[in-house]
């Protein structure tokens, strides 16, 4: 089924939400509202915990975000939904609150991380999003993941994230998973969410004549003139930078 996916042509896309980490720390709930006052299209993560609470976070332990430093997949929400991010008064929102928010204001791309098993993730997920209107896409490094996806929510927005970066100091299993597309004849995704910095390729660049390539992350000019040759979009922080507004 051909599934519009123009949304995602949109040539900036506000990784974690439009933050700064000073006095917007990512995937907060004040960086998502920036991003719908500027209009635009919303990257976030997703964990879920040992009481399944999905949160919106990207780590997959406390310790950068916050004050405390814990693996994700062992806590529970009440045990971090006081924890504040960096220092400011923002929680780790869950991803219902975050949907309650945004409401279809404007489009989001979800990507599902890995610290869990695919299944249990992509289980409660899609329940979470069984009466949500807005638009969406959802992507993970897993193709595994994403073939659950495709079958058990086929009409959902696909992507495949890739990487070659550092593929040395992966395992075999993750230097397969991560920085291959073998597997795209089975999840037969949307769209490839590709690393600039494993740029140029030739296969993505033979890929992107029939398959959206959405490049990550752009942070400044240079990354942008990199990711505007060989990318039909992109995921960005320091958007005012890139955009050449004053701050």
């Amino acid at each position: 089924m051909k599934r519009d996916i123009t949304f995602l042509k949109n040539k900036i896309i506000a990784h974690r939400g439009y933050y700064d980490n000073i006095e917007i720390p990512e995937n907060s709930i004040k960086a998502f509202k920036k991003a719908i006052k500027y209009n635009l299209v919303i990257e976030l993560d997703v964990h879920i915990l040992k009481d399944n609470s999905i949160i919106v976070f990207h780590d997959n332990t406390l310790r950068r975000m916050t004050s405390t430093n814990k693996a994700l997949k062992n806590t529970t929400y009440n045990e971090i939904k006081d924890l504040c991010l960096k220092d400011t008064d923002e929680h780790i929102p869950l991803l219902s609150e975050v949907l309650k928010l945004i409401n279809g204001k404007v489009p989001i791309i979800i990507e599902l991380k890995n610290d869990v098993s695919g299944k249990v993730l992509a289980d409660a997920l899609i329940k979470e999003l069984k009466d949500y209107r807005g638009v969406y896409a959802l992507k993970s490094f897993n193709p595994l993941t994403m073939y659950y996806i495709k079958k058990h929510l086929p009409n959902a927005i696909r992507g495949q994230l890739v990487s070659h970066y550092n593929k040395k100091k992966l395992s075999f299993f993750n230097r397969l998973i991560y920085s291959n597309t073998i597997f795209n004849v089975l999840t037969k995704p949307d769209f490839i969410s590709y690393d600039i910095r494993c740029l140029p390729n030739k296969r993505i660049e033979r890929m992107r004549k029939n398959k959206l390539i959405l490049g990550w992350t752009v942070r400044n000019e240079k990354d942008m003139e990199k990711a505007s040759k060989y990318c039909d979009s992109y995921i960005c922080e320091n958007i005012k930078e890139i955009k050449g507004e004053k701050k």
